[in-house]
């Protein structure tokens, strides 16, 4: 029978140490990996193409912007007109009615006229009769 084998301290510290060294091994090959011509160019790229993303989200911002602004103001201009519309339809309905009230009015007065000259007229034939039949 075998034996199992349990490692010692000593066993364990070693295994820590290499541990380490192998993570700083691989710090410095990614830290010099960062540093390096190819690393620094694939940066460069990736921030112009961030800067392109930018602009053209910037871009389509203000073109709907800007879109939006040219919907309200036809709106607006369409409220305007729509409200001119509205206001020169009242003006001539008010002159309308003011010109069927003048013409009541005079078909009235004329009415009066006609009524009074009437009995004007019935006033005179009776004085008339009264003087001839004397």
């Amino acid at each position: 029978m075998s034996k199992s084998r349990t490692p010692d301290i000593a066993d364990r510290l070693k295994a820590s140490a290499e541990a380490k060294k192998l993570q700083l091994e691989r710090a410095a090959r990614a830290t010099s990996a960062a540093d390096s011509p190819a690393a620094v160019e694939r940066r460069a790229g990736r921030a112009a193409v961030s800067a392109a993303r930018v602009a053209r989200i910037a871009e389509r911002k203000a073109a709907r912007a800007a879109a939006e602004a040219q919907q309200a103001a036809s709106l607006i201009a369409a409220q305007a007109a729509e409200a001119a519309a509205r206001a020169a339809a009242l003006k001539a309905e008010e002159v309308a009615r003011e010109v069927e009230y003048a013409e009541q009015v005079a078909r009235k007065a004329a009415l009066e006229a006609e009524q009074l000259a009437a009995r004007d007229a019935r006033y005179a034939a009776r004085k008339a009769r009264r003087r001839d039949g004397r």
